[in-house]
Parts: structure tokens; C-alpha cells; sequence
């Protein structure tokens, strides 16, 4: 089964499913997402852009999350 690559449009459910440890990672940097009563359906740009992130801030996290997947 080939593993699903993480993008700005993954939802924040899906993201959380396939990489556990994004939960420490998206509240280091201050998205709160299931411990801040945020739905869970967003996706990681809403969710970043709630939370005043840039595009290139995104694009950071994205990186990031696939390279802790690939751990």
C-alpha cells in the first residue's frame, strides 16, 4: 500500500492518522488542533492560516510532516 504524501489540503484528521507525531510538532507551533477544540476537518493551510501562518510557513510544515513520516 503506497503511503499518502502529505500536502496543505490533507485534513488535519487524515494528517493525525498517518503521522501521530504531527500532534506535539502542530502545537509546537501553536496549532492547537484536537487539545484547542479545533475540528478536525480542517485542513493544515486553514488550520495555518487560523493561526496567522504565511504561505511560506505552510510550505515549512508540509516539508517537515513528510520528513517525519518518512522516519
Amino acid at each position: 500500500m503506497k503511503k499518502k504524501k502529505i500536502t496543505k489540503n490533507i485534513t488535519i484528521e487524515e494528517l493525525i492518522e498517518s503521522v501521530p507525531e504531527s500532534i506535539e510538532y502542530l502545537q509546537e507551533k501553536g496549532i492547537t488542533c484536537l487539545v484547542g477544540g479545533e475540528p478536525i476537518w480542517d485542513t493544515l493551510e486553514s488550520a495555518s492560516k487560523e493561526h496567522g501562518f504565511s504561505n511560506i510557513d505552510i510550505t515549512q510544515f508540509v516539508l517537515d510532516l513528510n520528513n517525519m513520516k518518512n522516519l
